[in-house]
């Protein structure tokens, strides 16, 4: 696999528990969401729009850290990515995993969150590959539960393919130093992420995280990662190199189509921005530019940036040419399906009937239909 997962179509949830009503707090867990976020939004990373990556702290229930995560399973199509930080605990009575909430207690598993439903939660999504990242106390324990039966996980998801990787061994403490900004795991991976590997290839798979991670935390005496995982998923590349980055390594055809979708990304996000202000026109260009920078049949980000600047040219009152973006996006969605597809139909149709062509509308909305039930 060489090339990175379509941002438009991965989804990631950062999930954090750092004030508690009876365990000793964690402080760098809000860090950690904070800047993990980050740096899955860098464009020069992996460029996952703002809108694709949620963030929630100090889950009060099960709903409040489940939710967002069945939605985002819901909408990812190419990648899921979980990630939780707080402390993990272990029910009195049984060896299971469990993630704390704000008021969760020690030794008390039904006031915490099993990790068996964050998974049933990954399981149900239809993403092609899912990553789940734990960096808390026993989450060695997930990659044995995770796992399962494969003629089990075959017979009751519609895909497959999954890489957890954990803290810590399942019988083993996680590490929060005293007076460091991070934990000491997510720490780790966020200095790879910003420094890259110095003898790595110009994008960083799963089983390169993971390597690296175990030399670093075992050079520093720390807790030892594990992982698990399903169909080699940890070839998965997942960012960019930051190393071959600064040393100007010459990028190859793919690594240069990777880079021109990253732009389009940071594009598309700043406009979005804009427009949340209120800069509907500030926008326009930006939009433009966007779409122009789409590689030669590229489709990662196309539908996104078409669907997002035919909105701004009618809200600017230019419906004619946003009929004209959406009608060169339908003649793509012949080629594909998906959501965003049927989305551009829908819209499309939307605009042609408020431009009074009510038959045009008519034959849209059936393609829409079509894809929709393909």
């Amino acid at each position: 696999m060489t090339r990175l997962p379509d941002p438009a179509a991965s989804r990631a949830v950062l999930i954090g528990t750092h004030s508690y009503r009876s365990l000793e707090q964690l402080p760098a867990v809000q860090a950690n969401l904070r800047d993990l976020s980050e740096a899955l939004r860098d464009a020069m990373l992996w460029g996952l729009p703002e809108p694709h990556c949620t963030v929630v702290l100090d889950p009060e229930d099960g709903s409040a850290m489940l939710d967002p995560v069945h939605s985002a399973a819901e909408e990812a199509t190419d990648t899921l990515f979980v990630y939780y930080a707080g402390h993990g605990l272990r029910d009195a009575d049984t060896a299971d995993l469990y993630l704390a909430l704000t008021g969760s207690r020690e030794n008390t598993g039904y006031t915490a969150v099993a990790f068996e439903h964050l998974r049933a939660a990954i399981r149900s999504s239809r993403a092609r590959r899912r990553v789940i990242v734990l960096d808390c106390c026993f989450s060695g324990r997930a990659a044995r539960t995770l796992a399962g039966d494969a003629d089990t996980l075959a017979g009751r998801v519609a895909v497959d393919g999954a890489y957890v990787l954990t803290a810590s061994p399942k019988d083993r403490l996680a590490l929060a130093p005293e007076g460091e900004v991070h934990t000491a795991f997510t720490g780790e991976l966020l200095h790879l992420m910003r420094t890259g590997v110095a003898d790595g290839q110009e994008l960083i798979d799963l089983n390169t995280i993971y390597r690296v991670l175990d030399e670093r935390l075992r050079a520093k005496n720390r807790p030892k990662p594990q992982r698990s995982q399903e169909n080699d998923i940890g070839r998965l590349p997942l960012i960019r190199n930051r190393a071959r980055a600064e040393r100007h390594v010459p990028a190859g055809p793919v690594v240069d189509a990777d880079v021109r979708a990253a732009l389009v990304a940071a594009g598309l996000n700043l406009a979005r921005l804009l427009r949340t202000e209120g800069r509907n026109r500030d926008a326009l260009p930006i939009l433009r530019l966007a779409l122009g920078e789409q590689s030669p049949g590229g489709k990662s980000h196309a539908f996104a940036v078409q669907l997002e600047l035919a909105e701004a040219l009618a809200d600017a009152g230019q419906l004619r040419e946003a009929i004209e973006v959406l009608e060169q996006a339908f003649h793509q969605t012949h080629k594909t399906r998906g959501s965003e597809a049927v989305l551009v139909c829908r819209r499309l149709a939307g605009l042609l009937q408020e431009s009074g062509n009510h038959l045009q509308a008519c034959e849209v909305l059936e393609h829409a239909l079509d894809l929709a039930q393909g």
